[in-house]
C-alpha cells in the first residue's frame, strides 16, 4: 500500500470538531487495551475473593476495546467521506447517520459490560448469590431492558435516516423505567449488606452507585439531545469521557480497595514488589 492512498484525516479536510471527537474515540480505544493487560496482570495483586471481579474487569476492557475499534474503524472511513463533501448539509447530514450507525456498537457494548459492572457492586458488598437472588434478578434485569429499550427507541429513523421523534420519546421514556430501578435496588442491597463489608469495600461500593445517578446520566441526555439541532459528534465526546470514567476509572477504584485489604491481611514480606502475592 502507497502511503499517498492512505487517508490519514486533519482539521483542514474534515474541521476541528470531527478531529477531536476521533481523538478521543481514539484514546478511550486504548484506554481500554491498557485496561485489559492492567487487568490481567494485577489478577493476583488482590484479595482472593475479589480475583472474580478482576476477571469480569478484563473481559468489559476487552469488549469495551473491540468496541471502540470498531466505532474508530467506521468513524475513520466517514471522516474520509466527510473530506469530499463541500456542502454544510451533506456534512451534517452524514455525520447524523454515522451517529445511527456508531450507536448500535455503543449499545451492543453496554448491553455485555453494564450488567459486569452491577455485578461488580455486589460484590463489594460481599454478597453471596443466594442471598440476594431476586435483587441481582432485578438488576440485571433492569438494565438489560434500559439497554434493549434504548437501542429499539435509537432505531425510530424514516427511510431516508431522519429521527421520528414521538416513538423515540416513548422508548426513551420506557427505558427510564429500568434505570430509575437500578438505583434503587443498589440502595436496598447498600441497606441490607454494608456491614459485611470492609471499609474500602464500602468506600467503592458509594463511589460506584454514585456514577449510576451521575455519568450513568450522561446517556438518557444525550439520547433526548439528538432530537435537538445540537452537532452529534459532541454527543460522541460525552459518551466517549463517560464510557471511559464508568470502565476505567471503576476498576480503578475497586482495585485499590482490593489491593488494600490484601495489604492490610498480609505481612509485608509476603508481598513481592507490584503486590504480587508469593
Amino acid at each position: 500500500m502507497h502511503l499517498s492512498s492512505t487517508f490519514v484525516p486533519t482539521a483542514s479536510e474534515v474541521g476541528l470538531l470531527p478531529m477531536v471527537t476521533y481523538f478521543f474515540i481514539s484514546v478511550a480505544a486504548y484506554s481500554f487495551l491498557g485496561n485489559l493487560i492492567f487487568s490481567l496482570a494485577t489478577h493476583s495483586s488482590v484479595v482472593p475473593e475479589h480475583r472474580t471481579s478482576r476477571v469480569f474487569e478484563a473481559i468489559i476492557a476487552a469488549v469495551a476495546g473491540v468496541s471502540y475499534f470498531l466505532i474508530l474503524t467506521y468513524y475513520h472511513h466517514m471522516l474520509e467521506d466527510l473530506a469530499k463533501l463541500t456542502s454544510d448539509e451533506e456534512r451534517r447530514s452524514l455525520i447524523n447517520h454515522s451517529y445511527q450507525a456508531i450507536g448500535g456498537y455503543r449499545y451492543m457494548d453496554w448491553a455485555v459490560t453494564t450488567p459486569l459492572l452491577l455485578l461488580k457492586m455486589v460484590g463489594m458488598l460481599r454478597i453471596k448469590p443466594h442471598e440476594a437472588k431476586r435483587s441481582i434478578r432485578v438488576l440485571l434485569c433492569a438494565d438489560f431492558f434500559m439497554i434493549l429499550t434504548g437501542f429499539i427507541g435509537e432505531q425510530q429513523l424514516t427511510p431516508d435516516g431522519h429521527i421520528q421523534a414521538g416513538p423515540k420519546l416513548l422508548w426513551g421514556a420506557i427505558s427510564t423505567a429500568g434505570y430509575v430501578l437500578i438505583p434503587l435496588t443498589l440502595r436496598r442491597l447498600w441497606q441490607q449488606f454494608k456491614e459485611r463489608a470492609r471499609e474500602p469495600e464500602r468506600h467503592a461500593f458509594k463511589w460506584m452507585a454514585l456514577t449510576t445517578v451521575t455519568t450513568w446520566g450522561v446517556y438518557p441526555i444525550g439520547y433526548l439531545l439528538t432530537l435537538t439541532d445540537l452537532n452529534l459528534d459532541w454527543i460522541h465526546i460525552a459518551f466517549t469521557i463517560a464510557d471511559i470514567v464508568n470502565k476505567v476509572g471503576v476498576v480503578v477504584v475497586v482495585y485499590l480497595a482490593a489491593k488494600k485489604l490484601l495489604e492490610e491481611r498480609l505481612p509485608e514480606e509476603a508481598v513481592l514488589p507490584g503486590h504480587q502475592v508469593s
